[in-house]
């Protein structure tokens, strides 16, 4: 049985059909990939699994058992976390005190400066968010994720704004953060040569539907895929 379940969601704002019936999975231990196109609807999915947001239509299930019903803090202690598309930290505090917040709801044994000691930010524990680099904001809102101890872990959009060489760390990093922490990963990316790299499986969503799962290897041959990246030819 699959650890998270997305089954026929959808989800409508007004007129626009932001999930179509989407279905996918995600298996113990799995780095999962979920791409397409802006607009196809990958936040969204997210937002609904971590219970921002009620679907008009659908069910997704943790470990067997409906998310809905769930508060989003809920959520955290079922042992789901999230990263974001755009940091979410609390500017004015300090890395401790930013990671401390995820540590509130922690359900494993990791303390908050164990964690920044495994994300080498020990050195600017103390020093508030705001007055770090991008790339080390989005590692403490990481980290802040990890300290609530969690089994399934949502990136989106982790390589935002990074090096070439800072995304293959990433990947190495990602890989690396899986096995250490008994992790599944759902990635939101599109860096492809991150997911691809990385990823066990693909799901691609595209104007709210899903259009491909598979290996990354199938995905990159798969026709509806290229289509919906690069348009049909005329």
């Amino acid at each position: 049985m699959p650890l998270l379940e997305v089954e026929n969601v959808s989800m409508r704002f007004g007129g626009i059909v932001a999930l179509d019936a989407v279905s996918f999975d995600a298996a113990a231990g799995e780095i999962v990939g979920l791409i397409g196109p802006n607009g196809a609807g990958k936040t969204t999915a997210f937002n609904v699994i971590t219970r921002l947001y009620t679907p008009d239509e659908g069910d997704v299930r943790f470990d067997g058992e409906s998310l809905f019903g769930t508060s989003p803090s809920g959520v955290i202690r079922r042992g789901i976390a999230r990263t974001f598309q755009n940091v979410e930290l609390f500017s004015g505090m300090s890395v401790i005190d930013n990671v401390r917040v995820g540590g509130h709801l922690r359900q494993g044994d990791q303390s908050a400066d164990d964690v920044l000691f495994y994300m080498n930010l020990h050195s600017v524990r103390d020093r508030p968010v705001s007055d770090l680099p991008y790339g080390t904001q989005k590692r403490v809102e990481l980290a802040r994720a990890l300290a609530s101890g969690p089994q399934f872990l949502l990136l989106d959009e982790p390589a935002g704004g990074l090096s070439h060489e800072e995304v293959e760390q990433l990947g190495v990093f990602i890989r690396r953060m899986r096995d250490d922490f008994e992790l599944t990963i759902l990635l939101v990316e599109h860096h492809m040569g991150l997911v691809m790299g990385i990823a066990d499986r693909v799901h691609v969503l595209d104007f709210g539907k899903r259009i491909a799962e598979g290996t990354p290897a199938e995905v990159q041959a798969n026709t509806s895929v290229i289509e919906a990246y690069l348009g049909v030819p005329t």
